[in-house]
């Protein structure tokens, strides 16, 4: 089973993203890695809230109908446990299963959260800090949150302002959403580039240290 990374850009698509990479990087030493993740976080929470919503209501109507038509009584507890248990579980794993509902049950400050933690977490398992000229620079992307964050180097945010890369957010989560993530992906990539080469030009000896394009 292919996960959402995975399904996120077809493999003509992720060529033309590192090939993009590639031009970016001839034009400055900076370091710009893409990386598409399913999920930046399991939020374990969110199918139980979800299985709770989905059987609470259902479980009562079921035992007030159900207790009625047996003659158990309509507030019959056992019976509503036993609806309740059902109706759960079946709440549960769809939740789990099903992003789009998923989605539904956790809050967008809990998602924003989980990304920028998640993507400070791979700049450093993904040895972006670990450039020679500390100018690697990291556009994430988590499919599942529909999220997307940028993370420069020490190098980068001594001379620019790291509220330069939230016009990059913008431009890639708005490509996105419009159904062209491939285009969206290179567009940022083609405006970090430009940023970079600004203040990190090319030199001689330059040599690409990390991955054009990392998902998992």
């Amino acid at each position: 089973m292919t996960t959402l990374a995975e399904q996120f850009l077809t493999a003509e698509e992720r060529q033309t993203v590192t090939e993009t990479v590639q031009e970016a990087e001839k034009k400055t030493s900076g370091e710009i890695v893409p990386m598409i993740v399913s999920e930046s976080h399991s939020y374990p929470v969110a199918p139980i809230v979800g299985g709770i919503f989905f059987a609470l209501p259902i479980a009562l109507l079921s035992a007030r109908f159900f207790g009625g038509l047996l003659w158990l009584g309509t507030d019959n507890m056992w019976l509503f446990l036993i609806f309740f248990t059902i109706y759960y579980t079946i709440g549960y794993i769809s939740v789990k299963r099903i992003p789009r509902l998923k989605r539904l049950f956790f809050s967008p400050i809990r998602a924003d959260l989980a990304v920028k933690e998640a993507a400070a977490a791979a700049f450093f398992s993904e040895a972006l800090h670990d450039t020679r000229d500390a100018n690697g620079i990291l556009l994430y992307i988590s499919v599942f949150e529909h999220r997307v964050w940028v993370l420069g180097d020490r190098g980068i945010d001594d001379k620019i302002d790291p509220q330069t890369w939230q016009e990059i957010v913008d431009l890639v989560s708005s490509g996105i959403k419009k159904g062209s993530p491939c285009q969206a992906i290179c567009d940022g990539i083609e405006c970090i580039g430009s940023i970079l080469e600004e203040h990190f030009p090319v030199k001689a000896d330059d040599k690409n240290e990390l991955h054009n394009l990392i998902i998992r």
